[in-house]
């Protein structure tokens, strides 16, 4: 058998990639022989050569340099007056809710109710057409962090905020979050300003996400023997930029390793 031709049982199938392939690069296994039980062993095949990164825990990077920094927004808050609270908002507006907030405080003169608005916010790395971006994002996507005093002024003065819709917790009698609540909310953001700072690299992994594809698409294959072959998203590494998706060969489903730029969605 030649390098171009791979034998499945009786059925051989020519791939012709128009150069030579040696199939241990492809890590191409289609090696369906011997019996087979009630439950069929999926062979996966990768269509390039180059292994992906190790995945890096977020939680183990540099832990110590975020346990200190942690320390560090403890201190602070401890120094600081009021209670925490989670305020939620339309979807969007955590911004347009903070800048709102802040002048009703100076308006009706809460200043010694209504100490700060924080929209908690992260780092996030984007993968758009293949090429990668970092954004900033919010932590809690429809919420915002207040600190304050609790009275009934000071409750109405921030539930009749433009787009407030309550607080977290009982509806007149909201619940303030403890201080490692408070602390693990604003660490992403104080990571990053950390790193920005010393000109290092971040003290955790940024998350990634992939803004083109998700979880269930179909796509068409753009290179490799599949070329014009349509398959549908099984999985997907955002950290290595990988794709895994699913085909019918030889009249099975197959899953089949990808790299971003060998699929285009449908």
């Amino acid at each position: 058998m030649s390098d171009e031709d791979i034998v499945f049982d009786d059925t051989e199938l020519n791939l012709d990639l128009s150069e030579e392939v040696v199939e241990e690069d492809l890590g191409i296994n289609l090696d369906l022989g011997g019996e087979e039980d009630e439950t069929e062993d999926e062979t996966e095949i990768r269509l390039d050569s180059d292994e992906p990164e190790a995945e890096v825990d977020q939680d183990e990077t540099s832990s110590d340099e975020a346990d200190a920094l942690r320390e560090e927004i403890r201190a602070e808050l401890q120094l600081k007056v009021g209670d925490w609270y989670v305020v939620h908002t339309y979807s969007g507006m955590e911004k347009r809710v903070k800048q709102n907030l802040d002048s009703r405080v100076k308006t009706l003169n809460m200043e010694d109710y209504i100490y700060e608005t924080i929209v908690p916010t992260e780092d996030v790395v984007e993968i758009r057409n293949g090429v990668k971006k970092t954004v900033t994002r919010t932590v809690l996507p429809g919420y915002v962090l207040v600190r304050m005093d609790l009275t009934d002024d000071s409750w109405s003065a921030v539930r009749h905020t433009p787009s407030v819709t309550g607080f977290v917790g009982h509806a007149n009698d909201p619940v303030s979050l403890s201080m490692d609540e408070v602390i693990e909310m604003l660490l992403p953001a104080a990571l990053a300003l950390k790193a920005d700072k010393e000109g290092g690299k971040p003290v955790r992994k940024k998350k990634v996400e992939l803004v083109d594809f998700q979880v269930g698409d179909s796509v068409m294959l753009t290179e490799g023997p599949f070329t014009g072959v349509h398959a549908t998203i099984t999985e997907i590494d955002t950290h290595n930029s990988r794709l895994k998706v699913t085909l019918e060969f030889m009249g099975r489903d197959t899953p089949v390793d990808l790299t971003l730029d060998q699929v285009q969605k449908i």
